[in-house]
This record gives C-alpha cells, sequence and structure tokens, in this order.
C-alpha cells in the first residue's frame, strides 16, 4: 500500500473528512465563480443590452457543462478506480487507468469540440436561444468550445488527483483559475473591448494554466499513482471500467443540460428574455450550494473506494453519516441566505426592472427543495466510489431526467412560467424519496458487516452489495 494513500484508511473520519472536503469545497467554489464573474462583468459592460447579453451566457451554460461533463465522466470513472486499486494494493492497475485517461482525454476532448463548432447555431437553437440572445451566445461559445480539451483535462484529472488523498492541490489548481480569470477578465471585456469573446477568452486561458499545472504534477509522478507512457495505450478492459463507472456522473452533468433545453424552450413560451436571464442567473446563484454539497460527496469519494478496497466497512458508515448531515446543514443554510438576500443577489447582475420583477418570485419558488439537494447528490457519490454503477446511475439521471423534465413539461400547462419554476422543488422531493430508499438498503448491508474482521468476509459484504 503507497504511503501517500495509506492514512484513507487509518485516520479519524471526521478528521479525514474535514481535510479532503474542505479543499474540494473551496475549489469547487472557486470552480462556481467562472459564469459568476463572467456574468457580473458582461452585466457591466452591456448596460441596456445587458438581458440579452447574460441571456446570452444562461444559453452557453449548458453547452459549456456537456463539455465539463466529459471531464468529470472520464474523472469520477477512474477516480473511483484508482481509489479501489489503493485500498486493494494494486499499484499496477492504479497506473494503467491514469494511462488510459489521459488518452481518452485527448480524444474525446478533441471529438467533441469539432462537433459543436460544426453544429453550433442548431445546438444553441435546440437549447431555446431566441433571436436577442443568440449571437452573444455563439460569440461566447466558438471561443469556450476552441479550447474545450483544458476543461475536459482540468476537470478530469482534478478527480484523479483527489482520488490520491491530495485534495490541496485540486482546491489550489481551481483556486488559480479563478483568480487568472478574475484577472484577465476585465482586461479582454473592457481593455481590448472584446465583450463576451473576452469573457471566454480569459476562462480558456485561466483554465489551461490550471490544468498544465495538473497535468505535470501527475507526468513528473509526484501523487501515489506514477505516471508510464506505456500505459498511455488503449485497454479496452480498463476503459470499460472508466466508462461504466464514470456513465452516471457523465448522465448527471449531461442531464442537466437536456434540462435546460426544456426549461429554456418553456420560457421562451411562457416567459421571455429576461425570464432566461433569471434563470440563468438563479442557476449561478443556486451553484454556490450545489457545488458545496458536491465537494463533500468528492471529499468522501476516495475515503469509500479506499476502505471499500481494503474491507474497512465500518469506516465507511461513519464517513457517509457524518457527510450527509453536513451536507443536509449546509443546504438549510444556503435556502435561508437567499431568502434573506434575493434581492439583493439578483440586482449584481441587472438592474433591469422586468428582470428583477420576474427574479424576485423565481428565486423563492425554484430553492425551496435545496435542503433535500444533499442526500441525493451523496447517494450517487457513495454508489460510484463503492463502483455499483446501476445505482450510481439511476440517483444521477433521476433528480433532472427522471423527475424534472416531466415536470417542466406538465406543470406550466396548469400553472403557466409560475410552474417551470415549481418543476424544480417537485424534483427535488422525488429525487430524495428515491435516494433515501436506495440509501437505506445499502446502509443495512454496511451495517450488518461493520465489524465485518469478527463477524463476515469481505466477500460476503461484496455479494450482498453486488445486487444493489
Amino acid at each position: 500500500m503507497d504511503e501517500k494513500s495509506a492514512f484513507l484508511g487509518t485516520e479519524n473520519i471526521r478528521k479525514l473528512l474535514f481535510k479532503l472536503s474542505t479543499p474540494v469545497i473551496v475549489g469547487m467554489l472557486a470552480q462556481a465563480l467562472y459564469n459568476i464573474i463572467d456574468t457580473l462583468f458582461i452585466g457591466r459592460a452591456y448596460g441596456a443590452d445587458s438581458v440579452e447579453a447574460i441571456g446570452g451566457l444562461s444559453i452557453a451554460f449548458p453547452v459549456q457543462m456537456i463539455v465539463t461533463a466529459v471531464g468529470i465522466f472520464l474523472g469520477t470513472g477512474g477516480a473511483s478506480i484508482i481509489s479501489r486499486a489503493l485500498g486493494a494494493r494494486d499499484n499496477e492497475k492504479a497506473e494503467k487507468v491514469l494511462g488510459n485517461l489521459f488518452t481518452l482525454n485527448l480524444i474525446l476532448g478533441l471529438l467533441l469540440a469539432v462537433f459543436c463548432l460544426h453544429y453550433l447555431d442548431p445546438i444553441l437553437k435546440i437549447f431555446g436561444a431566441t433571436a436577442g440572445v443568440l449571437p452573444y451566445a455563439r460569440e461566447y461559445l466558438e471561443i469556450i468550445l476552441a479550447g474545450g480539451i483544458v476543461f475536459v483535462y482540468g476537470v478530469s484529472v482534478q478527480n484523479i488527483v483527489r482520488a490520491q488523498g491530495n485534495t490541496r492541490l485540486a482546491m489550489n489548481a481551481m483556486l488559480l483559475a479563478v483568480s487568472l480569470n478574475t484577472l484577465l477578465a476585465p482586461i479582454f471585456i473592457f481593455g481590448f473591448g472584446m465583450g463576451v469573446r473576452g469573457a471566454a477568452t480569459a476562462t480558456v486561458l485561466a483554465q489551461g494554466t490550471a490544468s498544465v499545472w495538473l497535468l505535470l504534477y501527475c507526468i513528473k509522478g509526484k501523487g501515489a499513482v506514477k505516471f508510464r507512457s506505456e500505459t498511455l495505450k488503449p485497454d479496452m478492459e480498463i476503459i470499460k471500467e472508466i466508462a461504466t463507472v464514470g456513465a452516471g456522473s457523465f448522465v448527471m452533468e449531461s442531464a442537466m443540460s437536456i434540462m435546460m433545453i426544456c426549461v429554456y424552450n418553456a420560457l421562451a413560451v411562457y416567459g421571455g428574455d429576461a425570464s432566461i436571464a433569471v434563470f440563468g442567473t438563479v442557476m449561478r446563484i443556486n451553484a454556490f450550494i450545489f457545488m458545496t454539497i458536491l465537494g463533500m460527496g468528492f471529499g468522501l469519494q476516495p475515503v469509500v473506494g479506499f476502505n471499500y478496497g481494503a474491507k474497512k466497512y465500518g469506516r465507511i458508515v461513519e464517513a457517509v453519516k457524518i457527510t450527509l448531515t453536513a451536507a443536509t446543514t449546509f443546504g438549510v443554510i444556503g435556502l435561508v441566505i437567499i431568502y434573506l438576500l434575493r434581492e439583493q443577489l439578483l440586482g449584481l447582475f441587472s438592474t433591469d426592472p422586468e428582470y428583477l420583477a420576474v427574479g424576485k418570485d423565481a428565486i423563492m419558488i425554484m430553492v425551496l427543495g435545496t435542503p433535500l439537494i444533499g442526500l441525493n447528490v451523496i447517494t450517487s457519490t457513495l454508489f460510484q466510489a463503492l463502483g455499483k454503477a446501476k445505482p450510481a446511475f439511476i440517483l444521477s439521471i433521476s433528480r433532472q431526467l427522471l423527475f424534472l423534465i416531466p415536470a417542466v413539461i406538465l406543470l406550466p400547462r396548469v400553472y403557466k412560467l409560475d410552474g417551470v419554476w415549481a418543476a424544480f422543488p417537485v424534483a427535488d422531493s422525488l429525487a430524495f424519496l428515491l435516494s433515501s430508499f436506495l440509501l437505506f438498503r445499502l446502509y443495512r448491508i454496511f451495517k450488518e458487516s461493520k465489524y465485518s474482521s469478527k463477524t463476515a468476509s469481505g466477500s460476503e459484504t461484496a455479494d450482498k452489495t453486488s445486487n444493489l
């Protein structure tokens, strides 16, 4: 067992989760600042046209998320395998996964960029871009997609670094990226007069710098998993395992993009450009809560993966309990803060009267289910870390594909624009119930095996979890 990762199986769970999650949360919040920064500067740069410009960035966001989803797909799939391999003292497999990930990042990143750039206008129209916001969305995404490979690499390698227990490096890389973006965005937007193109250029340069830093860390062999050039050769068994485990994360991220297609099209019918801008703003505000909870999940992942590989099931139970309590508490705090400061938060992005009028009602309805999100995110992450692809996949698609999209289609027919906003807390509630059911089944298995060293073998627990 590599000494650099052995602490995952021995250190106090509460201290371990705090050590692993805190840097991830800080990094995830920094990631959430990307679009916040761009939107704030764009709102100031375009003045009277700020609603259309912000709407353009809002429409561009789900397309950008698809690019990020590829990195998350590869990163979470690889991270789960690497964590379990380190726990089982199989360093050779961990090295093969790292090499194959580098190859897959390059191939998929390039293919995605070429495809999206070729069909950009049709894609934006599918996402509900109106005539007013389409030009801004196109200008922004042309730059983002051209540099899309750096986003795929950056997100993927962040997960791999975390899987080795080095969450601080991943945090520092994201802080570097957001700091550079904050510095470069006003220079390109105002100094060079590039508008939304300037915002995109700053984002690509900032993320590219962070990605290179993380890549050099892996290539120079500073982590628990050493890079060897011969592992770059594609291994179909490794690729299949990465794809199987990472599919849930990819679908979860892609599901948000698919959901946004439905939402933006519904808003085009029942609202307008102001409603599209409001939705984009609320999603950015809510991202601070979601990213924090997601960061808790990423901090949990290496703990679960390593201890599952080491057959220390009691540590998994304790870690999940602590993380769920923290995630739910933060969801409640986030809801209260948004309710108390909703007008001030909306006003940061635009002072357009129609935008503010629509936004005050929308934000109050949309975030009602925020305290329930934590259970869905943490449970999905738990199953991914265990390598249980089926339940992880179901949970990943539940909130946005299984529940939110039908709600967005059905509720506006009765409640018009309010029905679009109400679809979110309805979906959050249904996903909470499904996650509770699957988590309870898994909890019973691990509770029975908590003292597995005395009463049961690791293979017996693995057999039970394989039926989930």
